[in-house]
């Protein structure tokens, strides 16, 4: 609707009022007109209700002023919800209802005494601003509810321009939050969003004939042509986006409330804000994650991703002007990637629920476009199934919150996770979105610095995503082409695993209807059937033995210890004679330095444990490490006071047995969350048990450490049963905190 056609559908409502008060003989003094809520406008559409309040003084007498004032108002068509009020009683339904409140914030003079209205606004905003921290939690309370009853406006099939959140009730809330001065929004970006978002409600109801918030499917085409645009699609994303972006203001601010809260009143607030490390160039300042004095984004092209992962870790809030900075000023990360760079992405996406607000901080500054330009294909792009309560975009990081729930079921979590990112890529086009997928997945995949084969698994996941679901629900199980079918479709075991997570990930990501007990029941015993099918022995992985020349302080009966510069950290070489204990000792080390494993190798060479770890700091000094291993061997040091676990982790740690993975050794595999300790309490509980570990592979992949341990006991035979079990319940308990 233009502005000329909008003004021939509305009346101002500050004329109307005016007019009327005037014609009724209204006074001057002790008397107002004034219109409560309506979001500010002084235009009056044809199919909104006007809320007003004739209020008066104490002693003022009224007569019959207010029913001659309603009269004109009801004769005008308008549709008018009035009451009368002294100003006192007007204070007192602000203090005893919150609603109340919320509306006297958005007063409007309409006619009669101005100082009047005056005297309200600001008695009203002084006393909102005077209970602001008692009131807050309750109108939190108000707007969670809200939004769980009627969903997201972004992602909505039927948005509701008004009640959803990012709509325009939660634009007049945010509004409400700058008043408590406790926190502060965007003024600029809020207010274009909030008329847009009014002017777009206003055509929806012009168009529809009635008064209306919902947008139906049916009107989108006529919404876009009032609004000029191109088509449907070009009227959904507009709009779309405009409640994204005030959901992104929303949770922003309530997040920066609720830490405002959290601080006693009666502690003076430092005049230096405190920085607390998390990373290289990354702390945490009043609970948002920023760059430290020594950050150069210039030189360190992670750093966007580095502080992405370590905000959506510590679920705290990635600061939108620290992204924008990092977006100016970072390098590009690069074709192919560093591995650090794909570490961190893998962390961010395995993150959990912290993954959602710090991605829509990298959408709304535009951080993603360049991590991962290929986003904006399925950008707002509506599902064209109605049982998808999100938008594709939407739909994908819900998948990856799911999925990082699953990563200790399969050996490749970043295989996973990545997969769960790209799944959906094809969609936005004519084409079958998992044939369409598959090559832009592999182009990404390898983009990121994936090796060969696990591009082609990454796009073998996105090609056969649906293929479980589909196959589970439509054909015979009992049928041997059925498991035939998928057999010849993904090959491995391995690679069955990875989709029987995916597949999982993505369905609960779709809708509750998508997996309930039966479906996921046909799909888990589809997966079952195949995998007994593709099983061709359990092998462990193969640990790399590279002799080593062994130095003399260890001949000598000391230790070695060297470092060399490795990729973007350093390779650390240690060497001393063998020992039950040794690996525990070194892993203390490691771990008490805060050096980040990402990979190690372990073997025993001649009577001396050798171990070979990569770690993710390129400043290690031989003699410090040495200090703290003295330190530790003497008995000076204990490192599990200090590496115990100190909370209960989301995820449990897995610890199981590969059966008939070798013929001379038990072969543990543990996976685990990344964190400073992992390999050092494995390696203390097998200690503790007398048990001997012969060689290790140990990888870190995105947050999830995977660790293979080949254990014998002191005779150097493999562990019976009875002893690998209780073995598994130790290094169990040693990572779980028990």
């Amino acid at each position: 609707m233009t502005a000329a056609e909008r003004a021939s559908r509305t009346a101002s409502a500050d004329e109307l009022c005016t007019a009327a008060y005037a014609a009724c003989g209204g006074p001057e003094v002790g008397v107002a007109l004034v219109a409560v809520g309506g979001y500010g406008r002084r235009e009056l559409a044809p199919y909104s209700d006007l809320d007003v309040v004739l209020v008066h003084d104490e002693g003022v007498e009224l007569g019959e002023l207010a029913e001659k004032l309603w009269y004109p108002l009801w004769d005008s068509g308008a549709k008018v919800d009035h009451s009368v009020r002294t100003l006192p009683q007007m204070l007192e339904q602000a203090d005893a209802d919150l609603r109340v409140a919320l509306g006297l914030l958005d007063l409007r003079h309409l006619a009669g005494d101005p100082n009047l209205t005056l005297r309200l606004r600001t008695t009203a905003l002084a006393q909102w601003r005077r209970r602001a921290r008692e009131r807050l939690p309750e109108l939190k309370r108000l707007v969670a509810g809200r939004h769980q009853q009627v969903g997201e406006l972004a992602h909505l099939s039927v948005p509701d321009l008004k009640e959803a959140e990012g709509g325009v009730r939660d634009a007049t809330v945010l509004k409400a939050l700058v008043a408590t001065w406790l926190v502060d929004v965007p003024h600029v970006e809020l207010e274009r969003c909030r008329i847009a978002l009014l002017d777009v409600r206003d055509v929806v109801q012009d168009v529809a004939g009635r008064a209306t918030d919902r947008v139906a499917p049916e009107v989108w085409g006529d919404v876009a042509e009032r609004l000029e645009l191109l088509d449907a699609r070009a009227a959904q994303t507009q709009i779309r986006e405009l409640g994204r972006r005030i959901t992104h203001l929303s949770r922003l601010t309530w997040r920066r409330v609720d830490a405002v809260l959290a601080r006693p009143t009666s502690v003076r607030t430092a005049r230096r804000p405190s920085l607390q490390p998390l990373g290289r160039g990354v702390a945490l300042s009043s609970g948002e994650v920023v760059l430290d004095n020594r950050a150069r984004p210039g030189e360190d092209p992670e750093l966007l991703l580095r502080a992405s992962a370590l905000a959506a870790e510590g679920d705290a809030v990635l600061a939108p002007s620290t992204a924008a900075r990092l977006v100016r000023e970072c390098g590009d990360l690069g074709d192919p990637w560093s591995d650090e760079a794909r570490h961190l992405l893998v962390r961010l996406l395995a993150s959990g629920r912290g993954l959602l607000p710090i991605w829509e901080t990298l959408e709304e500054t535009g951080a993603l476009a360049r991590i991962l330009p290929e986003w904006e294909r399925i950008r707002l792009v509506p599902h064209a199934s109605v049982i998808h309560r999100y938008t594709v975009d939407r739909h994908v990081v819900e998948t990856c919150i799911e999925a990082g729930g699953l990563i200790r079921s399969v050996a490749r979590p970043d295989v996973l996770m990545v997969a769960a990112l790209l799944h959906d890529i094809g969609k936005g086009t004519q084409e079958e979105h998992c044939a369409a997928g598959e090559p832009i997945a592999r182009e990404i995949a390898r983009r990121m610095g994936f090796d060969e084969a696990a591009v082609e698994l990454i796009a073998l996941l996105v090609r056969w995503h649906l293929l479980l679901a589909e196959t589970a629900t439509t054909r015979d199980p009992e049928d041997p082409a059925t498991v035939d079918l998928v057999v010849e479709r993904v090959g491995t075991a391995e690679a069955l695993s990875l989709l029987t997570a995916l597949t999982e990930a993505d369905a609960r990501a779709t809708s509750t209807q998508a997996w309930t007990t039966w479906r996921a029941g046909l799909v888990r015993d589809l997966a079952r059937r195949t995998a007994s099918v593709l099983a061709s022995g359990d092998s462990a992985p193969r640990v790399r033995t590279e002799p080593v020349e062994i130095p003399p302080a260890a001949r000598e009966g000391s230790v070695g210890i060297s470092v060399a510069p490795y990729r973007d950290g350093t390779r650390v070489t240690t060497i001393a004679a063998d020992r039950v204990g040794l690996l525990a000792d070194w892993a203390a080390m490691l771990a008490l330095q805060r050096l980040p494993i990402r990979a190690a190798r372990v073997w025993s060479q001649d009577g001396y444990g050798v171990t070979v770890w990569e770690v993710g700091d390129e400043h290690v000094d031989a003699a410090v490490l040495r200090q703290r291993y003295d330190a530790i061997v003497d008995g000076r040091l204990d490192p599990l006071s200090r590496l115990r676990p100190s909370e209960t982790r989301a995820l449990a740690p897995a610890v199981r047995v590969r059966a008939g993975a070798s013929d001379d050794s038990t072969v543990l595999e543990v996976r685990a969350a990344d964190r400073p300790g992992v390999v050092y309490l494995v390696c203390a509980a097998l200690s503790a048990a007398r048990v001997t570990v012969r060689s290790a592979h140990v990888d870190t992949l995105g947050p999830q450490a995977v660790d293979v341990f080949y254990l014998q006991d002191l005779q150097g035979r493999p562990l019976n049963d009875s002893r690998a079990e209780s073995v598994t319940l130790a290094v169990r308990s040693a990572l779980s905190g028990e």
